[in-house]
């Protein structure tokens, strides 16, 4: 079904009408109309009294359930506006690890306000998981998951899964702690089922179990468990206490929010923490004008290159008619391979030892494509009426830049990688300003030598 476009002003009117006829089913099927940013946006707009008469006509639950599918700094707006009770009443109702990203996103007074107010074992579990950043496993993981000791027989492994399973995250899986908590195995539940009354636990367990730190990346701990096809990841300490598991689901929202913030950076704009529509206009100035000065200042010294030439252009003027052709060859021909580089770095298809096969196959590549565009750029010389020698200049130097370019574009983001720095700062941009000034030096040496300048 298509999504509507929501109509803030009516969708707030109707709310008020239900309000005041006090019919919670509907005010909550006139929400779940839209996605959940867009819901928290409609009661972002009405006042304070409004707003907590709405959210006691929701319920706690209905709420929490719009809040745990929302972007955590969305929700973190919405949630500043309910009193300190309510607030913690809806974060109980949410899973810990979805409740934990929005008091993350508010201030430390008001969250520890909000926290003193949430029941203890919700709270403790919440404080417990804002140990770990955000951006590592432990900051993505749930607690709620289902674990049975390592002596029990598979029907009293069964009888405790029937006690836990309606808290637990998911009861496809159930792992196996010894005595100190230790991940020693799993069990699917087809196991279980499948098993004899009265066969030992550790007689139909997985033993060899995939598992990541606490202190992994987030992506890493995703990818992991994307490419093992898990529905689930338990997360460890150092001394393999079961600390939580990570879903498939919260894998997903790892996967698309670093692919998000790869397109940002790639685009030469930082990433943004709120949803693009809630970004006001100094926020999206903000992000993108730190990358707009460097690439301002790098792009500086294309002049000073063309002041360095200024006689091989003087003597030549038709130079100039090129210009624009090959520093636009070059940035594009960049762009393009550190775009797909770096799309294959971000889903685990290259590694830093697969260097000498990207860059073997990006020189084929550019060799190829500066070929073809070296025949263009004769063509274009041709049809201005330029000399034959500056059209094979002209030609020659397409093909020089494309290959340049395509070397620069399919090393670095691997080198970067090497030195742990973000690839995705190698943006189409910073590619494009690179090889603008070092093609411009590579034009006019072979004018150099072709035209005897």
């Amino acid at each position: 079904m298509a999504i509507e476009q929501i109509d803030v002003d009516a969708v707030r009117e109707e709310l008020r009408r239900v309000a005041a006829e006090r019919d919670p089913a509907a005010a909550r099927a006139l929400l779940r109309r839209w996605p959940p940013d867009d819901a928290i946006a409609v009661l972002d707009e009405l006042p304070a009294d409004e707003l907590a008469s709405v959210v006691s006509l929701l319920g706690d639950e209905a709420l929490a359930e719009v809040l745990e599918h929302a972007n955590a700094a969305t929700a973190a707006r919405l949630i500043v506006k309910l009193s300190h009770a309510q607030a913690a009443d809806v974060l109980e109702e949410m899973a810990p690890d979805d409740a934990t990203d929005v008091v993350e996103e508010l201030e430390p007074a008001e969250a520890e306000a909000i926290l003193v107010q949430m029941d203890r074992p919700e709270a403790e579990a919440i404080r417990e998981l804002m140990v770990y950043p955000s951006e590592t496993a432990g900051g993505r993981m749930t607690p709620d998951f289902v674990a049975v000791g390592a002596g029990l027989t598979v029907d009293q492994a069964l009888a405790a899964l029937r006690r836990v399973a309606a808290e637990a995250e998911t009861i496809y899986y159930v792992y196996v702690t010894d005595a100190d908590g230790r991940l020693v195995g799993v069990l699917s539940m087809r196991d279980l089922v499948l098993a004899r009354p009265g066969t030992p636990v550790e007689a139909v367990m997985v033993r060899d179990v995939v598992r990541v730190r606490a202190d992994a990346d987030q992506e890493t701990a995703a990818r992991l468990l994307a490419d093992r096809g898990l529905l689930a990841l338990p997360v460890v300490d150092a001394e393999e206490h079961l600390l939580g598991i990570i879903t498939a689901d919260d894998a997903a929202d790892v996967l698309e929010e670093e692919a998000t913030e790869d397109m940002e950076r790639l685009g030469g704009s930082r990433p943004l923490e709120v949803p693009y529509l809630l970004a006001g206009p100094l926020t999206l100035a903000r992000k993108r004008i730190g990358w707009l000065l460097l690439l301002f200042v790098a792009e500086a010294y294309t002049g000073s290159v063309l002041r360095a030439f200024e006689n091989e252009l003087q003597a030549v003027v038709a130079l100039t008619f090129f210009i624009p052709l090959l520093i636009g060859t070059g940035g594009n021909t960049g762009s393009q391979t550190v775009t797909t580089v770096i799309r294959a770095m971000a889903v685990g298809e290259v590694q830093f030892r697969d260097l000498f096969r990207v860059w073997v196959k990006e020189v084929a590549t550019g060799l190829l494509l500066g070929a073809v565009l070296a025949v263009a750029a004769f063509a274009r010389a041709w049809t201005l009426g330029v000399s034959p020698n500056i059209g094979l200049t002209v030609a020659t130097t397409a093909g020089a830049i494309c290959l340049w370019a395509a070397t620069v574009a399919a090393v670095l983001p691997l080198l970067l990688r090497r030195l742990r720095i973000d690839p995705a700062v190698v943006s189409a941009p910073l590619i494009t300003t690179l090889v603008d000034g070092t093609g411009l030096v590579m034009y006019f040496e072979i004018a150099r030598f072709l035209l005897r300048l």
